[in-house]
């Protein structure tokens, strides 16, 4: 029987539109498993019940649901501030390494920079709905949004005719082009806490960068 390793850490996964966050958190959890830490892995909008149902509003493409960008804001800060207490807080409490699929980040970034309401003004926002809830370590995965937005568009005629792109990523690439820059934007302010990592590589080189990074981490 594995005996589980009780590493309370918290690390964010943020990227454009096709950058692989989705595949690279299922590797590297599986590893982290294989080895014996306990994780729990998440995403954001979700992690509970309100943030799926949240989840679903802001993303599905509905011409008949009109989402202001203030209020796109707040839906994503209520399933986060869930998020937060529902799943978040208390695995970190049980010693848990949560993976989470975007975060505040990605808030700042996409509704601050790119629909223009204010890096800063988001931040604060971020930072009253989350408190000292802060990333240990944040992996971007960095990729031209031209060739992102290609990779999901083609997954999505792939999977048709279930598959679609939602709401976000059906903008224009200049909005994503301006998200990438609100990344840029955000890992100057913080160096320390992010890890940048090329999204054109391999699925396996990028795999190996990834967890080089967590372990240089959990051996800390």
């Amino acid at each position: 029987m594995t005996t589980l390793k009780k590493c309370p850490c918290f690390i964010t996964f943020e990227g454009g539109e096709g950058a692989g966050k989705t595949t690279l958190i299922q590797q590297v959890e599986a590893d982290l498993k294989q080895l014996g830490y306990d994780v729990v892995s998440t995403r954001e909008p979700g992690g509970s019940s309100l943030g799926n149902t949240i989840r679903q509003w802001l993303l599905q493409q509905n011409t008949k649901t009109s989402i202001s960008i203030k209020a796109e804001l707040l839906l994503f800060l209520a399933a986060r501030a869930q998020h937060i207490e529902e799943l978040i807080l208390p695995s970190l409490t049980k010693g848990k390494i949560v993976l989470c699929d975007r975060f505040n980040d990605s808030t700042i970034a996409y509704q601050g920079v790119a629909r223009g309401l204010g890096l800063e003004a988001v931040q604060n926002l971020c930072k009253f709905v989350c408190g000292n809830v802060v990333p240990d370590l944040t992996i971007y995965l960095d990729i031209d949004p031209h060739v992102g937005l290609t990779r999901t568009r083609h997954t999505a005629k792939e999977d048709a005719p279930m598959g679609s792109i939602d709401r976000i990523e059906s903008e224009k690439l200049e909005f994503h082009e301006h998200v990438r820059q609100g990344f840029f934007k955000l890992i100057h302010q913080n160096p320390s806490r992010y890890h940048v990592i090329d999204a054109s590589m391999s699925p396996e080189l990028v795999l190996r960068d990834a967890r080089a990074t967590i372990d240089r981490l959990l051996s800390l």
